[in-house]
């Protein structure tokens, strides 16, 4: 078996436990060895690199943004953009569809084993009493998933995989059939963030089925970077005006649409994780709070360096996704972009559950156009560079 076969074996490997890591955090199990499994991962990750050839360009770009991961890693004791590079290098020469349809399999496969324990009553709990929203008292369904946002957001997240995978292909029938789908989970959990995330998603992909030119369009590439701004945009109202939200209308109305988050932002911990005198340059060990707003959390947790540079890769990964006209793929971010305004799903430390990176993985050489030249091992670098000195001598 070459090394390329055994790389290819690897990362599967690596990814399927992180696919089982993420199911059992949605389960009612209890996982007490998650650190040391994020650890076989990345040595795994590592492992792929060891046995796959990438150009000098490629190389510079890994080792340099393994050092941002180690500065966060000094700054704040959280490994995860580390671990992020390594996976993400780690896809180079992957199937980007084999590893999203993979994804799809085990996600779904287990999702379905989860609803199944649970209303088999052995493992999980099927719905949840309580107060939800306002005063009133309500019965909603997580069907082992623990809440029911959880459960509702599973399912935009295996929507989003079903529309990249066949979206292009399918009969529009099926469309109608997500819709349904999403209305009826929508009766079960009572998440207006995963029905409206999901039905974006499905009528975004819609107008790509239905109105051809439009992928060609660069318009719609340029709706997501903005979009993607606009995103970011929220998070710094979020955490700048969070303490003063029943003072400015306009943010008022956007805490209103968002059930009460900016409010919350400032009075849900003593020392209101995630308002704008929590963020650093790169994080603090302090900044550890668990709250909903995705993007918020992303400069919270890692620092406001870090997070600029991931928007800026996200900029550069659109750009990417419009020369290959890849509107599936936008679709999948323009989705994720709006949902994280709302859920911190992707912002975490399960790396599976964060599609965005899969895609960057697949297109990192051609986004900082270091794709072209002779390719070789971490091993061969060195003689290399002797070779290029004594030629040019």
């Amino acid at each position: 078996m070459n090394k390329d076969r055994v790389g290819k074996l690897i990362f599967f490997t690596a990814l399927t436990i992180e696919l089982l890591i993420l199911l059992i955090d949605k389960s009612a199990i209890t996982n007490p060895i998650e650190g040391r499994l994020f650890q076989i991962t990345f040595l795994l990750f590592a492992m792929k690199i060891c046995m796959t050839q990438y150009t000098n360009g490629e190389w510079i770009v890994l080792i340099l943004f393994e050092a941002l991961g180690a500065i966060s890693y000094l700054a704040t004791g959280r490994n995860e953009i580390i671990r992020i590079v390594t996976m993400i290098a780690a896809c180079r020469d992957m199937n980007g569809r084999a590893v999203f349809s993979y994804m799809f399999k085990v996600v779904f496969g287990g999702c379905m084993l989860l609803v199944l324990l649970s209303l088999a009553g052995v493992l999980g709990t099927v719905s949840v009493t309580g107060i939800f929203r306002g005063d009133m008292v309500e019965t909603r369904y997580c069907l082992g998933m623990g809440h029911p946002n959880a459960l509702h957001g599973m399912f935009f997240m295996l929507v989003l995989l079903f529309l990249y995978l066949y979206g292009s292909s399918m009969k529009k029938y099926w469309l109608a059939v997500l819709f349904a789908m999403n209305i009826g989970m929508f009766l079960l959990t009572g998440s207006k963030t995963g029905m409206l995330g999901t039905a974006f998603a499905i009528v975004f992909s819609a107008l790509m089925i239905c109105i051809p030119r439009l992928r060609q369009s660069s318009l719609l590439y340029g709706m997501t970077a903005l979009l993607l701004l606009v995103c970011t945009g929220i998070a710094w109202i979020a955490a700048a005006f969070s303490k003063e939200v029943p003072y400015h209308p306009a943010v008022w109305q956007l805490d209103r649409l968002l059930s009460g988050r900016i409010v919350n932002l400032y009075y849900d911990s003593a020392s209101h994780a995630g308002t704008l005198p929590t963020w650093t340059l790169f994080g603090v060990t302090e900044n550890e709070y668990y709250f909903d707003l995705g993007w918020v959390r992303l400069f919270y947790w890692y620092g406001i360096i870090p997070a600029v540079i991931y928007v800026i890769i996200l900029s550069l990964l659109i750009r990417e996704l419009y020369k290959e006209k890849e509107y599936m793929g936008v679709m999948m971010l323009a989705s994720l972009f709006i949902y994280t305004l709302v859920e911190a799903h992707i912002i975490s430390v399960y790396l599976a559950r964060d599609y965005t990176l899969f895609l960057i993985g697949m297109c990192f050489g051609p986004m900082f156009h270091v794709d072209k030249g002779e390719k070789e091992y971490f091993w061969q670098i060195p003689g290399m560079l002797f070779k290029r000195t004594g030629d040019s001598g």
